[in-house]
């Protein structure tokens, strides 16, 4: 009634982007109705949203988890999985709060509230580095394991030279054939079918559990300098400490969550709450047997690439070079969703006023894909700085953000400083803090020392 009295175009409701102004806000909800955002109706079902959330927080970390839990043992892993599976559903639980008092539909735009441009620039660098370093990672693994599965699906000899065995040529002819066209998508709920294709290869990676039935272990490669193999409950050594950062970031998926937010359909708090918990525990579900059946299989003979491992008993094993693929393509699916968050970023930064515009839309996903691929082509090096930058922008986007914006956004007639939310709030972004300086820590260590012990992330 408003926007219609005001002289708005109905058009309007069909695209989140078509105005992203500093002063967006929900339609008044004084009655308790579900609220509605003024320049946007979502049409996103809530199957489809699950779908998003998930494949957001699904990354190549699940490969390590297995070399995570030989590390801490069965019931530690557990107890710090399940730990951070609560703490997102919490921090989550701040943004989505925040979100509805203030009838913000950005991560960036939460920012801007609660500090203004201060807030905005940081919440949208921490996004744009943070995801640009997952789809970095993910590409680089494009790169580096698609030519040895066509290699091994085709029985071919490593020397033989061919073009399509080539890294650097299969990594830009899976961003041009598959990602970009996926990355143009105005609309983040279009992605829902190839999210949910995504998920499904996943959890065909979980058929490495009938392999801990034909696997004997110690096997012959290790037989000879192996321990007796036998799962421990709990344990405690050098590298034990370094799975603390490495779970803490398993559920990243914050920067999306506005976004789906926005364009779920009737979208009330509470129901995006219910697909966040669902998404965290689908994907707590998948990470806890993918690492146990991974450890079980191997015990302490697990490498940080679980994959690896099976690849070393028999390189040219159907299954395991069928699971691989179905790993390839799941990270390949999970690019457009990461690349959504970084493109409105760029967009919330550069032109925040603009109205939404084709060649611009087009022109930042290029110019993102572009980049990433010469990363990983030319400079494949310099992506172990992306560790440092995930150390910081992880934890403040989990952590931090989430809480201080809950306490500077949320009035204080309502929540008092000393009430017990806020002091909540406090904590969280504390703990965030103690993540960051552990996950800064390890790195210097293994930069320092010339080892690689922490384990490959998000």
């Amino acid at each position: 009634m408003e926007e219609e009295q005001n002289g708005a175009h109905h058009g309007r409701f069909d695209d989140p982007d078509s105005t992203i102004a500093e002063n967006i806000e929900f339609l008044p909800n004084s009655e308790g109705k579900k609220p509605r955002f003024t320049d946007f109706e979502g049409k996103t079902s809530f199957g489809m949203s699950v779908f998003n959330l998930g494949n957001a927080i699904m990354g190549s970390g699940i490969l390590g988890l297995a070399y995570a839990m030989a590390n801490t043992g069965i019931l530690l892993f557990l107890f710090l999985l399940t730990a951070v599976a609560g703490l997102s559903c919490y921090s989550i639980h701040l943004l989505l709060k925040s979100s509805g008092i203030v009838g913000i539909r950005s991560y960036e735009q939460l920012g801007f509230r609660a500090f203004g441009i201060t807030g905005k620039m940081a919440a949208g660098i921490a996004i744009t580095l943070q995801n640009i370093g997952a789809m970095s990672s993910y590409l680089y693994i494009v790169k580096s394991e698609f030519p040895l599965v066509l290699q091994a699906f085709l029985k071919a000899d490593t020397s033989s030279g061919e073009w399509y065995l080539n890294g650097n040529y299969l990594v830009v002819l899976v961003s041009l054939s598959v990602i970009l066209p996926l990355a143009l998508m105005k609309q983040l709920g279009y992605l829902g079918y190839t999210s949910g294709f995504s998920l499904s290869c996943m959890v065909f990676f979980l058929s490495v559990i009938y392999k801990k039935f034909q696997i004997l272990c110690p096997f012959e490669e290790f037989s000879s300098n192996s321990t007796l193999a036998q799962a421990h409950m709990f344990t405690i050594n050098t590298h034990t400490a370094y799975t603390i950062p490495i779970l803490a970031f398993a559920f990243v998926c914050h920067p999306e969550v506005l976004p789906i937010y926005t364009e779920l359909r009737n979208p009330t708090q509470r129901k995006m709450q219910h697909i966040s918990n669902i998404s965290i525990l689908i994907m707590y579900t998948m990470y806890f047997l993918a690492a146990l059946f991974g450890y079980l299989t191997f015990y302490t003979n697990v490498e940080a690439e679980l994959l690896h491992t099976y690849s070393r008993i028999d390189p040219y094993d159907t299954l395991i070079l069928c699971v691989r693929l179905a790993v390839l393509t799941a990270v390949t699916l999970t690019v457009p969703i990461v690349l959504f968050p970084v493109r409105r970023a760029i967009q919330e930064m550069m032109f925040p006023n603009k109205t939404f515009n084709w060649i611009r839309h087009v022109a930042i996903a290029v110019i993102l894909l572009t980049f990433i691929n010469i990363l990983v082509i030319f400079a494949p090096n310099i992506l172990g700085i992306f560790g440092i930058i995930g150390a910081t922008s992880a934890p403040c986007l989990i952590f931090i953000f989430p809480a201080v914006f809950y306490i500077r956004i949320v009035p204080k007639d309502k929540e008092p400083m000393r009430s017990t939310p806020k002091i909540f709030a406090a904590c969280f972004a504390g703990l965030g803090m103690l993540f960051m300086i552990m996950s800064l820590s390890f790195i210097i260590i293994d930069w320092t020392t010339g080892s690689s012990s922490a384990l490959g992330g998000h």
